[in-house]
């Protein structure tokens, strides 16, 4: 029987886990959540022994920017598939141009997840890079409602974001097929501006939308203003070329209004 062990049983993850699980495999998986204890070495190996595939969604540490799971247990990961949830922050500002998985990493404010990315690239992994993730209990709904909401005056300023279920489907299609090891860019067909997402789910709860400010106005946090100083559209052909994979959320108006 297949045997998924995932390291970091998140929010995404854990909808990876409910698919591999509906399929009748063995999950199993670290993090608040999860049934094991990342710390508990001999444990987690004991369990990776079984594993047949591997997924990670660990962000690297905060000091050193090293990737945990590779540093304590690269040493088991060595006959498993192997699957690590990335960013496509990797790819820096490209002022609003697209980028595939060829363009170049590692330029932009993710310098560490850029690393880490790599790393496990060097380890034939399958490389799922997400842009903005939302859906159930995280979304521009969410952030209207408690009033947490902003329009940015940007003009150009575009990114790309993803459906959490849409990842999910697209970790499955690689975890059930025989496709290759390298990147995949996961992300909706239509990458737009915040302002536009924002401004339609207002529109579907019936509200007048958050006035127009300026970065300095909106009095953004620095992970906030990072975002914004980054301008780019994420081409998303490879995965549905090579995997076979098929967003069930091709824009933010689908996603938004599934959720409204």
């Amino acid at each position: 029987m297949a045997h998924l062990f995932i390291f970091g049983l998140g929010y995404t993850a854990k909808r990876i886990a409910a698919r591999a699980r509906s399929l009748g495999w063995e999950v199993s998986a670290t993090g608040s959540d999860g049934d094991l204890d990342f710390a508990n070495e001999t444990a987690v190996t004991r369990r990776l022994d079984s594993a047949t595939h591997v997924l990670s969604s660990v962000p690297p540490e905060r000091e050193s920017g090293a990737d945990p799971v590779l540093h304590a247990y690269g040493h088991a990961l060595d006959r498993q598939w192997l699957g690590y949830l990335s960013s496509t922050g990797v790819y820096g500002d490209t002022k609003g141009a697209w980028v595939d998985e060829s363009a170049p990493t590692g330029a932009g404010r993710r310098s560490a997840r850029a690393d880490c990315d790599a790393a496990w690239l060097d380890r034939n992994a399958r490389v799922f890079r997400l842009p903005g993730i939302y859906g159930p209990d995280r979304s521009a709904f969410d952030r209207i409602r408690a009033g947490k909401a902003h329009r940015i005056d940007l003009p150009g300023q575009v990114f790309s974001r993803v459906h959490v279920d849409d990842i999910a489907s697209g970790v499955m299609v690689a975890l059930t097929s025989d496709g290759p090891a390298g990147a995949y860019n996961l992300g909706d067909d239509l990458p737009t501006s915040q302002n536009a997402v924002i401004e339609y789910a207002c529109q579907l709860l019936g509200v007048e939308p958050p006035p127009l400010q300026s970065v300095e106005e909106a009095g953004l946090s620095p992970m906030a203003r990072g975002f914004y100083a980054e301008n780019r559209r994420v081409a998303n052909g490879k995965a549905k070329r090579v995997l076979g994979w098929q967003p069930l959320y091709p824009t933010y108006r689908e996603g938004l209004a599934s959720l409204a």
